[in-house]
């Protein structure tokens, strides 16, 4: 009879002893629950603030890729750097001022953006008319190529230019050019 009873006593304490290790766990389990559903409850609070996507996204992307496309394409620019120079004077003598190119660098590599471009600089002395300086300065920047960027520009009254007006006033100006296009893609 001892020994049923050790036995039973021994066995309460065992079931004692999984219950206290079940109940603990059970415990434990139940706190992380609780903190999983407060974060899943946060977290889905948090997404229900965020804006659905546009309904016109893919149409967006898609402008977007034809914008990049057709600005990548105004880079494959002639490297020719004697017809960019000949352009540019056919213009000045096209509106009437005259052009004279004072230095020229050749082609060199310059990093923008995170990007190489070839670069060309040109410095230009522009004589004529206010009116027309000024016309030529128009069309240069908006002509050909689509790439040209005036980087420093200064204009004079030219000493002793008869003239009160700014149409009949000659003037000089400084110009300096750059031309930019697109490196070849590395392969």
């Amino acid at each position: 009879m001892k020994t049923s009873k050790l036995l039973i006593l021994i066995l309460v304490a065992a079931l004692l002893v999984v219950y206290y290790f079940i109940g603990t766990d059970y415990l434990k389990q139940r706190r992380q629950n609780q903190s999983l559903a407060s974060q899943i409850s946060e977290a889905t609070q948090a997404l229900s603030q965020v804006p659905p996507p546009p309904s016109d996204l893919e149409q967006r992307l898609a402008a977007a890729q034809d914008g990049l496309d057709a600005a990548e394409n105004d880079f494959a620019v002639d490297t020719n750097y004697t017809r960019i120079v000949n352009t540019i004077l056919r213009l000045a003598e096209e509106i009437g001022v005259k052009a004279v190119p004072l230095t020229t660098q050749p082609w060199t590599t310059e990093e923008v953006a995170d990007r190489d471009y070839s670069v060309f600089r040109l410095d230009l002395a522009v004589t004529g008319t206010f009116a027309r300086v000024s016309s030529f300065l128009d069309r240069l920047e908006s002509g050909e190529p689509g790439t040209l960027v005036i980087e420093y520009l200064s204009v004079e009254k030219v000493p002793g230019a008869l003239g009160s007006g700014s149409d009949t006033g000659a003037v000089s100006a400084d110009i300096k050019i750059a031309v930019y296009a697109l490196l070849p893609a590395a392969g």
